[in-house]
């Protein structure tokens, strides 16, 4: 996450000498909402993997090896993230960062999976917490590869879709923790 920063570019000496410090500031928008939406779903990522870690009872060589790829799907983020600001106006960067998205989020369920049918309720990972993860996971993936599509006919709109990631978690997690309160 940390390095979503570098594709942030650095003004020179000259440009801030030639040009005034707002001017120098606006040109940077698109870096800066780039480095902002991909830190934001990378937090979602993480916090998600954190909180699905801790039903683990045995790392095994599988986990590592989906973790690995979990993690090199992430790792390509700051170059799909810089494609994408440097090709603002344009559906194919665009698409390019959406369908890295999408594929960390299928690493993201296949993790899920794996543990859920691996730990068998030994660490208090039940269905219902399952199928929680799962709702999350799949939104996550479904919106990006829905604003990948939809900028094929309407790249400024799709621009705007990630918004709808945090609108459907919320009525994901609110609809889970009721069923969650009513489990006991």
């Amino acid at each position: 996450m940390t390095l979503l920063i570098l594709e942030v570019a650095v003004p020179t000496s000259i440009e801030l000498t030639q040009k005034p410090f707002g001017e120098v500031l606006s040109s940077r928008i698109p870096a800066f909402i780039g480095l902002l939406v991909s830190f934001l779903v990378s937090a979602l990522y993480w916090i998600g993997h954190i909180k699905l870690m801790r039903y683990v009872s045995l790392v095994s060589g599988k986990l590592l090896w989906l973790n690995v790829f979990f993690l090199l799907s992430i790792v390509v983020l700051p170059f799909s993230t810089a494609m994408y600001v440097n090709g603002f106006g344009y559906a194919g960067p665009f698409i390019f960062y959406c369908a890295n998205l999408g594929i960390i989020g299928f690493f993201n369920l296949w993790m899920v999976h794996y543990v859920y049918h691996t730990e068998n309720h030994k660490t208090g990972f039940d269905r219902l917490q399952y199928r929680w993860y799962r709702a999350r996971g799949l939104n996550v993936m479904i919106i990006w590869i829905v604003a990948a599509f939809v900028a094929l006919a309407f790249p400024w709109l799709s621009r705007m879709i990630f918004i709808l990631l945090f609108v459907f978690q919320f009525i994901i997690d609110r609809r889970f923790k009721k069923k969650l309160k009513a489990q006991g």
